[in-house]
């Protein structure tokens, strides 16, 4: 009952699991297909995005295919729970979501278009799942590193509302909250870059079919 009830409300503070003072695994060096370093150090004028779409495994693949974007990597973000793992996540007692962290370069692809990419390749408006996952951990979040962040996720939140209703849809859930405070835990290694080792792995990722206005282009779907 306990379980049942977790994957469907988040837990507070003193419900969530201990956790640990250190990671129980440990992380690949580099991205096996854009060849950097996954835990950095990143060069000078790169910046970070993260979002929680769904399963990490394709949610990350639709990132790393972005021009522009120099490594990505996959964690856990937004719980209470320090370095969780991956059984603990979805367990729902954490607290987080599974998230794709962005590092790319502006100049190249400014976060507006990875907003657009964000919310093009889910359906941010199902909760505490993302089609046929279900649970805390499938939350839709984006967690933001500036107020010009916030202020760009926010906007492009109420613009896809907007033509979400009118497509017909419900409104969206998607968290939008400061990444201070909310540390990205990096996940175990053999889920970092899952489906560029596993081609034919689960990729639960899908879209609404809505075009969100704001970018450059439609995402592909």
């Amino acid at each position: 009952m306990l379980f049942s009830r977790f994957k469907n409300q988040l837990p507070t503070p003193e419900e969530a699991l201990e956790g640990r003072p250190e990671r129980a695994f440990t992380v690949p060096d580099r991205h096996t297909v854009l060849g950097n370093p996954l835990l950095g150090p990143y060069p000078d004028g790169l910046e970070i995005a993260d979002f929680g779409l769904g399963c990490f495994w394709g949610a990350e693949r639709k990132f790393w295919q972005t021009e522009g974007v120099w490594t990505s990597l996959v964690g856990y973000q937004g719980g209470h729970t320090p370095n969780p793992t991956y059984e603990e996540v979805c367990s729902g007692h954490t607290g987080h979501t599974e998230a794709v962290r962005v590092v790319y370069d502006p100049k190249v692809v400014p976060y507006t278009t990875l907003l657009k990419l964000f919310w093009e390749s889910h359906d941010p408006t199902q909760g505490f799942r993302q089609g046929n996952d279900t649970g805390t951990q499938y939350r839709s979040a984006i967690y933001t590193h500036s107020p010009t962040q916030q202020q760009a996720a926010e906007s492009s939140r109420d613009a896809y509302r907007t033509v979400l209703h009118n497509a017909g849809h419900s409104d969206i859930t998607t968290e939008i909250l400061p990444a201070t405070g909310r540390p990205f835990y990096p996940a175990e290694g053999y889920h970092q870059q899952y489906l560029d080792k596993n081609p034919t792995g689960y990729c639960g990722i899908g879209g609404t079919g809505v075009s969100c206005p704001i970018g450059i282009a439609k995402a592909d779907g």
